[in-house]
């Protein structure tokens, strides 16, 4: 059973060192999240903790996904801060960790922050992924419409460049 809850400011700096061992999961597995390997739990971290501003001012929503007490899965949603894009948010770092997939944790965590996408007045929903991997499978089966890619957009952990598939999904209130 999983549970999933949004991260107050303080909730997130005490989650910092979970949401840390998830992204370093996720890059040991390969997953084009940003950074490059060698990755290490001290940087990734400090990454973290680099979002607390943004955390606490509302600009940068993040949940967890709980799966036996544990932080198996996390979804970043960022608002968008120009006057002419209040419309629209992103969806970043969605990540699972490796032995927490197959079990339908992405998709719950994808309804959540479209929902409060919704709620936050953002109806538009924009978010990049490798070109070929289960991620792009993800969201194409969940309603988003890919939109274009990009040859050699983003190094993997290994420094490869690979394709990036760019998505976007308009929302309504029975999404």
């Amino acid at each position: 059973m999983h549970t999933i809850d949004r991260l107050s400011a303080a909730d997130f700096s005490a989650c910092v060192k979970d949401l840390a061992e998830l992204l370093v999961d996720a890059v040991d597995g390969g997953a084009s999240v940003g950074f490059l390997a060698p990755f290490g739990h001290e940087e990734a971290a400090a990454w973290w903790r680099a979002q607390a501003p943004a955390v606490a001012g509302g600009d940068f929503m993040v949940w967890v996904c709980r799966d036996g007490g544990r932080v198996a899965a996390v979804v970043g949603l960022v608002l968008a801060a120009k006057p002419n894009a209040r419309h629209r948010a992103e969806i970043v770092k969605l990540m699972v960790r490796r032995d927490a997939r197959g079990r339908g944790l992405s998709r719950a965590l994808l309804a959540t922050a479209e929902q409060a996408a919704l709620t936050a007045g953002a109806g538009l929903l924009l978010l990049d992924t490798e070109t070929g991997s289960v991620a792009e499978h993800v969201y194409a089966s969940g309603g988003w419409t890919r939109y274009g890619i990009v040859p050699d957009y983003a190094g993997s952990p290994d420094g490869t460049l690979r394709d990036c598939s760019f998505f976007y999904k308009r929302l309504t209130t029975s999404a």
